[in-house]
């Protein structure tokens, strides 16, 4: 059984999302949560690499560690058969900005030579995801590759460049730190995604944020009771 699960996310109302699971109980002071027999705390780090990898190492510092981390929030779909308001797992990630021009053409910073590609926890420059709560969540989540940018993608010609170098299925801004630091902490992580918008030209017409929240929260609920399961 999971006694503790620590969630993490970039923004308040991202956070919301698991404060609004049924059956999900806050203490008097509401700075713990409850779902059957798991305590759940709740870490709004801020957006980004740096503000996710300061404040999530933080919290670890000065915590006990828990049973599992969870990363959830809102994401962009370079996938056509990833639709706005599903629910995905990322199962591998990387820092797919942090490298090197060179004219048009983009180097990852182990192409360059500045570092290897597979120093823990990277494998050909990327974090795998691969652990037992994954394996066991993987039939009711889809699992899906990743990447992290510090510039959400907002250009077709940008979008391409990225597809064609990584071939990922989702963007986030905070991912990769997320499973940097839990790989490195040697603690069990996921990280759950909910689709708000298409990746490419930024047209906010086009997006739907409430209900990838709404779904958000409708397959954590589900997550939360599969993990609650022998």
């Amino acid at each position: 059984m999971i006694r503790k699960i620590l969630y993490i996310t970039a923004t308040s109302i991202e956070a919301e999302a698991i404060i609004n699971v049924v059956g999900l109980k806050a203490n008097s002071a509401k700075t713990r949560y409850r779902y059957n027999k798991t305590d759940i705390d709740i870490l709004v780090a801020g957006v980004g690499t740096v503000a996710t990898t300061w404040n999530m190492s933080k919290w670890l510092s000065f915590n006990n560690p828990p049973c599992l981390v969870i990363n959830a929030g809102i994401a962009g779909s370079f996938n056509p058969l990833i639709e706005i308001g599903d629910v995905v797992m990322p199962v591998s990630d990387c820092f797919a900005d942090a490298g090197v021009e060179d004219g048009n053409n983009f180097i990852t910073l182990s192409e360059a030579g500045i570092v290897s590609g597979n120093d823990f926890p990277f494998k050909n420059d990327f974090i795998y995801c691969d652990n037992s709560f994954c394996q066991k969540l993987t039939p009711i989540v889809k699992p899906m590759r990743s990447i992290t940018v510090n510039s959400a993608t907002g250009s077709e010609s940008t979008k391409e460049k990225l597809a064609v170098k990584f071939n990922p299925d989702i963007e986030t801004m905070e991912g990769a730190a997320f499973f940097y630091v839990a790989s490195l902490e040697k603690i069990p992580f996921i990280a759950v995604r909910a689709i708000s918008n298409m990746v490419g030209r930024r047209d906010k017409t086009q997006w739907d944020i409430p209900l990838a929240l709404k779904n958000l929260t409708t397959k954590l609920s589900e997550i939360l009771e599969t993990l609650s399961l022998p």
